[in-house]
């Protein structure tokens, strides 16, 4: 069995070769050839904690992708010394059911979600869009700013994070590495973040719209991916009514992301207007903007097929550039 930690997944997981890997994820999610039960949820009640189970199959035309991720939330964790976040993905053989290889799965997370998010900016926003905000200065942060750099020339990027050190350190680290713009700024505040910005990036933990719908000025394109629970909220109401709605999948959007349910329990619109797949656009079913002016969101959760389909991915590319140890199982 191969291990890659996570040395070893950011050589296996290059950004622009994720971001297609992405689109054929979701592709097949919206064609009906992956399958993506309902994650397990099991309760560690004397430590307080969560194990979450994500199985993944996906078909594409060329290749499948059998995978499971596994993370655990245990809050008591960072007394110990350790991360509050553990997560690994297990990925077996889609012909013959045999284990292949172990991941580490925090670092994966983190890359298929900033893909994730550049696959939905290089389908949705204006090709000449060279003007980037990012609100929250995180590990999500990092990868949908590499992700977003590596899909459009960016020239001025902007990092908003409530914390002004969190957006120096992003700054600090990452500008003209890559892909990345060398002039990486970190904004005073959302307003300034946003009126310039061509696109947009959410990756926070608000439970309140982090910029105002009135801030933003005509063909901007948003990427939301911090509101991952029905209280949760990053995107404006009046934004999201207004916009061209892209989603990762429709079933876990109207679940778990309160950017959507929040305006749809409210009435602004049904569920005909939070309908599309950015998987549909992939395959050519759905059209998407329609005009310079047109704002556009995309609006993602993260499901298990990206888990799978990087993990194929990375598996791929370590074979080719002999990453990782074996191990004898």
């Amino acid at each position: 069995m191969l291990i890659l930690a996570g040395n070893d997944l950011r050589k296996a997981l290059p950004m622009k070769e994720t971001i297609e890997a992405m689109k054929q994820a979701f592709a097949s999610l919206s064609d009906g050839k992956a399958q993506v039960p309902l994650r397990t949820q099991l309760k560690i009640s004397s430590q307080d904690g969560t194990s979450l189970f994500m199985p993944a199959y996906v078909e594409t035309n060329q290749e499948r992708a059998l995978a499971i991720k596994v993370v655990s939330l245990f809050p008591h964790n960072p007394s110990r010394g350790l991360a509050y976040i553990q997560a690994a993905v297990l990925v077996l053989d889609a012909e013959t059911g045999r284990p292949l290889a172990l991941l580490e799965g925090n670092l994966l997370t983190a890359i298929r979600t900033g893909a994730a998010g550049g696959a939905a900016i290089d389908l949705l926003s204006r090709p000449e869009s060279h003007i980037l905000a990012i609100f929250g200065a995180g590990v999500q942060g990092r990868t949908q700013l590499e992700a977003a750099c590596s899909v459009r020339k960016i020239e001025t990027a902007f990092i908003f994070d409530p914390d002004p050190k969190r957006s120096q350190s992003i700054v600090a680290e990452m500008a003209g590495r890559g892909p990345i713009t060398r002039d990486l700024r970190v904004a005073q505040n959302p307003t300034e973040t946003v009126r310039t910005a061509d696109i947009i990036c959410t990756a926070t933990t608000a439970i309140k719209p982090v910029f105002a719908d009135g801030d933003l000025k005509a063909g901007t394109h948003i990427t939301g991916i911090g509101s991952y629970t029905p209280s949760m909220q990053e995107v404006p109401e009046e934004t999201v009514e207004r916009a061209l709605v892209f989603v990762d999948s429709h079933p876990a959007t109207l679940a778990e992301a309160g950017d959507l349910i929040i305006p749809l329990q409210a009435g602004r619109f049904d569920v005909t207007h939070i309908s599309n797949e950015l998987g549909e656009l992939v395959l050519g079913r759905k059209v998407g903007r329609a005009s310079s002016e047109q704002i556009t969101f995309f609006k993602s959760v993260g499901v298990a097929v990206q888990d799978a389909m990087a993990a194929h991915l990375a598996l791929e590319n370590a074979e080719r550039l002999q990453l990782g140890r074996q191990v004898d199982f």
